[in-house]
């Protein structure tokens, strides 16, 4: 693409891939790039709330550092690429608040978290901390303390959570790749509501240091973007072992199958529909079950509210008071579990990962909606589903949930056009198979079955 010809486009529409390729190729500046992104935050995100803190001072400095070492001959893989982290992530100069109110009093950050540096070091320019629901326990990213976030496609609905302003700056071009964090849903959800692709990895495939916990044994990190190459690369990045990115164009013919059973209980027909339209370009022709799903979900909120009340039980003891009503009885109730039920949630769910084991023999791939239904409006306390009244926010993850409960990889593909509001696909790997989604998805973006497009005006 020539130097004139990409000035056409706003630097904010661009992907994460095609801003490091024209950067490393002095088609355009890492400044430049970072100015567009900056006048674009600046105009949309005061009625959006996607950003918590901006660090614009190191930002500019990170820009034109990566000028300088193009300019000497250096390629790095992202570089100019702008990057925004949930605000669990160290940023360094900024306080990870992780969404609440207590810890605003710590100090700020004396260095990045490691997925974060690990992007910077690869070229990335950092631009702040985003949006998030309170110690990541939620899926509306409404926020007592800094508000809620907005969905891009109508601002009257919710961008999902916990990660609701990482996933909703990557579809208002605000920043074209970030990191949130999925314990239970929580990448994988917004990026859904949002329209924008989102990669939970295998669990413990990408460096959690330097980010505030939630549940240990449940924790995973991740990207938003906006194209499947670019999760790819991102990955390759902060993984560092052997890249994904230059094998998701390979045309090869897995073995993809509808996850049913639980997974279609409640859906609306348009959830349903974005399922079947993904499974149809895939050749998808075969249905299966993961047995006892429901049972893995329960048995997921049982460890994440024990591991997560007692994380914060001096917290709860000492400053209840501080904490987003939303959040603070959960924590409490955690707090409360008897030990017994854990070990026994504990002792299914490696039954259950066996049961999913016998699944990837037959299956390389499995699909499965992301949510029951699009993004909700803002403050809506309940849905329903399969003729139940149900409360939302622990609903929103129906899906989600047992997958994550034993670390598989995912991939979440958006699909537009079956409704006024994106939904997302579920693409589900072996552990360890992140190049099997990605690859996938990079297929299904292809064809044009599943995009991203920035939402707003140019």
């Amino acid at each position: 693409m020539a130097g004139d010809d990409l000035r056409t486009i706003p630097l904010h529409r661009l992907s994460a891939t095609t801003i490091a390729g024209t950067v490393a190729a002095q088609q355009i500046s890492a400044t430049e790039v970072l100015e567009d992104h900056i006048d674009r935050i600046r105009a949309l995100d005061p009625a959006l709330n996607c950003f918590t803190d901006l660090c614009l001072d190191r930002a500019r400095a990170a820009a034109a550092t990566v000028d300088a070492r193009i300019a000497t001959g250096e390629c790095p893989k992202l570089a100019g690429v702008p990057v925004a982290v949930k605000n669990l992530f160290n940023v360094s100069g900024l306080k990870t608040r992780a969404g609440s109110k207590i810890l605003r009093d710590q100090p700020p950050a004396t260095h990045d978290a490691e997925a974060l540096a690990r992007l910077v070091k690869a070229g990335a320019v950092p631009l702040g901390t985003l949006n998030m629901d309170e110690f990541a326990y939620g899926f509306v990213t409404e926020n007592t303390h800094d508000g809620p976030t907005r969905n891009p496609h109508d601002p009257t609905r919710s961008a999902g959570g916990s990660s609701g302003g990482s996933a909703a700056a990557v579809a208002a071009g605000l920043a074209p790749l970030t990191l949130g964090s999925d314990t239970n849903g929580s990448i994988r959800v917004p990026a859904a509501l949002c329209g924008v692709f989102g990669l939970k990895p295998t669990y413990g495939a990408l460096p959690r240091e330097g980010s505030f916990p939630f549940v240990d044994s449940l924790d995973h990190v991740g990207p938003f973007a906006r194209s499947a190459a670019d999760l790819a690369i991102a990955f390759d990045v902060m993984h560092g072992g052997a890249p994904v990115a230059p094998a998701i164009a390979d045309a090869v013919p897995y073995r993809v199958a509808v996850l049913d059973g639980w997974f279609s209980h409640g859906a609306t027909e348009a959830a349903l529909e974005a399922v079947d339209r993904v499974a149809r370009a895939l050749g998808a022709d075969t249905r299966t079950e993961l047995p006892e799903a429901r049972r893995a979900r329960a048995a997921a909120f049982c460890i994440t509210a024990a591991e997560g009340g007692t994380l914060h039980l001096d917290r709860l003891r000492t400053r209840a008071g501080d904490f987003d009503p939303a959040t603070r009885p959960r924590l409490l109730a955690g707090a409360l579990l008897p030990a017994a039920i854990v070990q026994q949630a504990q002792r299914f769910r490696a039954w259950f990962a066996a049961e999913a084991s016998r699944l990837f023999e037959r299956h390389d791939a499995l699909l499965a909606p992301a949510t029951p239904c699009p993004a909700l409006v803002l403050g809506q306390a309940t849905m329903e589903i399969a003729g139940e009244t149900v409360p939302v926010r622990p609903h929103l993850g129906l899906y989600t949930q047992p997958i994550s409960f034993i670390g598989l990889p995912v991939v979440v593909v958006p699909v537009h056009g079956v409704g006024p509001l994106p939904l997302g696909v579920q693409v589900i790997a072996a552990p360890g198979c992140e190049s099997v989604a990605l690859a996938i998805a990079h297929r299904l973006e292809r064809d044009g079955i599943c995009a991203a497009p920035v939402v707003g005006p140019s």
